[in-house]
């Protein structure tokens, strides 16, 4: 029997948590009160205070909007989190898993710091999962220039076309009434870059 995965087990904790809340009748209003909400992080008192602020970037990350949205989120973390693993260990992981919300959350508050609107989602800490995937896993290679080295400039390309892709997306479902949470996919996915080489030395040194 083959040994469950920290991928794995993430993957599997944010189904069941996830299955409860949509279960879970609409009088409980679970996003309000485990999303992560920009306003209560600047110190705006809301009557949703079941999760301590501090917590909530983290929480979130077990709340879905609906099937399709937690089934969008477990096929990014799934299909490149087994890849990382395999570089990073478990615990690179998770650690990557764990900063990535948080950097998501972080990022999703800097344009908009007083928003209401509670964000819920895995997204940005599958982001920081794929940020490091596509930095360690990426079939072609950038040339330094100048002072600046290769792998920083492969960071920046990728930082850059991330970026590009989840603005024009979001400008795209805007029009039709969507709103997804650009600047969360955005920092998860710096976090990862960041993140990437220093857990790959982290895990190899160990061992």
């Amino acid at each position: 029997m083959s040994r469950l995965t920290a991928t794995g087990a993430i993957a599997l904790a944010t189904v069941t948590v996830s299955v409860v809340v949509m279960l879970a009748p609409e009088t409980i209003d679970v996003p309000m009160r485990a999303g992560f909400i920009p306003a209560r992080l600047s110190g705006v008192e809301t009557d949703y205070a079941a999760i301590p602020t501090w917590l909530t970037p983290l929480s979130s990350a077990f709340v879905h909007a609906g099937v399709l949205h937690l089934f969008s989120n477990l096929l990014i973390l799934l299909f490149t989190g087994w890849q990382c693993e395999r570089a990073v260990g478990a615990r690179g992981i998770a650690i990557l898993y764990l900063v990535g919300a948080y950097a998501a959350a972080f990022a999703q508050w800097l344009p908009e710091p007083m928003a209401i609107t509670p964000m819920v989602g895995a997204s940005g800490a599958a982001s920081a999962v794929f940020g490091a995937y596509s930095l360690l896993f990426a079939r072609s290679r950038a040339i330094a220039l100048g002072p600046i080295p290769a792998l920083a400039i492969q960071a920046l390309w990728l930082a850059a076309a991330w970026a590009g892709v989840n603005l024009l997306a979001a400008y795209a479902l805007r029009l039709e009434g969507i709103a997804i949470a650009a600047a969360a996919h955005i920092g998860g996915f710096v976090a990862g870059l960041v993140l990437a080489r220093p857990l790959l030395k982290w895990r190899w040194r160990r061992t």
